[in-house]
């Protein structure tokens, strides 16, 4: 084990609740260009911050792997890469607010009015893959 990632294990908490922000030695913000390294205490180098935010990771990997797939999908339809493909937006959250899957697949389908090729069977996966999944909602604060 190297000196550096000796020195980087040793500062690190053990399961505290706490993360500390640690910059590289001898580089910081403050100074000016040319000045040489950093010495005393400098407080740009050691910020200590709590992690509040609770993220439901496994919904956001769900979303992740489905919004890969709809990109792949409407470039297939669309024929071409995702830069050049035309504006189409597909709301999931939106999508999972309306009850019915008829009126998410007539929803879905004046989003694709301007492909020429057949939609149905995208519409049909889709609203297959989103069915079960929860409409993401803003982060929650983790009470400590």
């Amino acid at each position: 084990m190297s000196a550096a990632s000796t020195e980087t294990s040793a500062s690190l908490p053990s399961a505290g609740s706490r993360v500390f922000f640690q910059g590289a030695p001898g580089v910081g913000c403050v100074g000016s260009v040319g000045s040489g390294p950093i010495t005393g205490v400098d407080p740009v180098q050691k910020k200590q911050g709590k992690v509040t935010v609770k993220y439901d990771r496994k919904e956001l990997r769900k979303r992740l792997i489905l919004e890969e797939w709809i990109i792949e999908q409407l470039s297939d339809l669309y024929d071409c890469e995702e830069e050049e493909m035309p504006e189409v937006e597909i709301d999931i959250d939106d999508l999972l607010e309306i009850n019915s899957d008829d009126e998410r697949a007539s929803k879905l389908q004046e989003s694709l009015i301007d492909c020429y090729k057949p939609t149905e069977d995208f519409v049909r996966e889709l609203l297959g893959r989103i069915r079960g999944m929860t409409k993401l909602s803003a982060p929650t604060k983790k009470s400590l």
